[in-house]
């Protein structure tokens, strides 16, 4: 593909959403959080929101906590600009940044109280990849040892093939410290309950035999902090205090990253640092296998009957549909999974979300497959100068979040469904394959129950 020539003044500004807020850190653990205190029994447990100081080892540690801001030029006279949250190789995505705040977290408890931590996650693959990704640069950079910093990560077998082969894979060692685990079911989403039901019913065992930990680490607080930094960097880089009011746009399953950066936005305008009133708009995009987000801001329901009706067409073979302007007018499967990042259902962070777009505008879209095909060229060139460039061929795409948050915002702009003001598409994730070495059966166990993860968390 080729892409169009790049208009003018399209500075990109790069920074380390981590080092260069690290003093802001206290303030947002202020605003998002309820409960501060460590929890140190074994049932429960969670470490403090106490952080490492800054020497060069830990400052090694969280390079690779980069973001840029790169003008992407216009479309039908908006601005659009991209958040590029994807800078971390290891990772290809934006959970890159909260992992390295909750791990390094658990590297303060451990040199504080010598007590060695586990950390256990769900993960539709992006979250745990970060997650080990984490513990490995942690590990590499001095700042615990194997036996005291671990983890264990939980993700349906359908993800698969988004999972990646690192050192905790490659080194036996270390696998058999950090095992993998996929869960074989027909409903992805089960890796939730079944990782806090294990969490529940051996935390105490666990500690019982090993001194040890073992930390629950898939809370929404432990998000929002390391994504309030978002608001932080684009208020440094390109303050919104005056112009159009920006719509700031974002592939979501739970909107952690959404929610994150409105928390950003409270903290500045709490000090005055910026207006309430610039504050941006936000515009969810989702896939038809969970627009739960969508249908709950549209109609405060996660009923999937108020979808809108498709019919077939005999000629294409395409379900169409010309009802409503916020789901996809063209679609191969309406239950499509167009990547399996998403698969929250009924997201319990939807009220939050649906408050801000009340009170500062914003909208929801659903997209599909078909939709992101037929923007691929556009889409293609709109980044193609960018870090976050994507493939020749889209068959080769395996993170899809970022052609979807673009796929979306050109949608919504086509369908009249946002105002006319900048656009910032929040880049959450792309990767493809040939950038990363997947998993192998070797690498990972199959798990069905409780009983399953025990014996693989046990095994060493």
């Amino acid at each position: 593909m080729t892409s169009p020539p790049r208009p003018a003044g399209t500075e990109t500004t790069s920074g380390n959403l981590i080092l260069d807020h690290y003093e802001c850190l206290p303030a947002v653990v202020a605003a998002c959080v309820t409960d501060p205190s460590p929890r140190l029994e074994a049932e429960g447990f969670r470490p403090g929101f106490a952080f490492p100081a800054l020497d060069p080892a830990t400052r090694a540690y969280y390079s690779a906590a980069t973001a840029r801001w790169q003008p992407l030029g216009t479309y039908r006279d908006r601005p659009l600009t991209l958040l590029d949250l994807t800078g971390n190789p290891a990772t290809g995505t934006t959970k890159t940044f909260a992992s390295l705040l909750i791990v390094a977290r658990a590297v303060e408890h451990i040199r504080r109280t010598g007590t060695p931590v586990m950390l256990f996650t769900p993960t539709s693959g992006n979250k745990g990849t970060a997650l080990r990704d984490a513990v490995l640069r942690a590990l590499e950079a001095g700042l615990a040892e194997p036996h005291e910093l671990r983890i264990t990560t939980l993700a349906p077998l359908s993800s698969h093939a988004k999972l990646r082969r690192s050192r905790l894979s490659t080194d036996s060692e270390l696998q058999a410290l950090n095992p993998l685990l996929l869960l074989d079911s027909e409903r992805p989403e089960d890796v939730k309950p079944l990782a806090r039901a294990f969490a529940d019913a051996r935390a105490r065992a666990w500690a019982r035999e090993t001194g040890g930990r073992l930390w629950f680490s898939l809370e929404l607080e432990n998000y929002l902090i390391a994504d309030a930094a978002r608001a932080f960097f684009e208020n440094r880089v390109d303050p919104c205090d005056h112009g159009p009011r920006r719509l700031h746009a974002h592939a979501v399953s739970s909107a952690f990253g959404l929610l994150g950066y409105h928390r950003g936005r409270t903290v500045l305008e709490e000090s005055g640092e910026s207006s309430p009133e610039s504050r941006p708009a936000s515009l969810l995009v989702q896939h038809l296998n969970t627009p739960d987000m969508v249908l709950s801001w549209k109609y405060g329901s996660f009923d999937r009957s108020r979808l809108p009706r498709y019919t077939l067409d005999t000629a294409t073979g395409l379900h169409v549909q010309h009802e409503d302007p916020s789901f996809p007018r063209t679609v191969h499967r309406l239950d499509e999974v167009l990547d399996p990042t998403f698969y929250t259902q009924r997201p319990a962070t939807s009220p939050a979300m649906n408050e801000l777009i009340g009170r500062h505008g914003g909208a929801g879209i659903v997209v599909s497959l078909q939709e992101c095909l037929e923007r691929y060229p556009l889409v293609f060139g709109l980044l193609a100068d960018t870090a976050a460039r994507l493939p020749d061929d889209p068959r080769t795409l395996t993170e899809w979040s970022l052609v979807m948050a673009l796929t979306g915002v050109l949608n919504a702009i086509d369908r009249d469904l946002v105002g006319d003001g900048p656009v910032v598409v929040h880049g959450s994730g792309t990767y493809a394959r040939g950038d990363y070495d997947a998993v192998g059966a070797a690498d990972y166990h199959v798990v069905h129950s409780v009983e399953d993860v025990a014996a693989a968390v046990w095994k060493r």
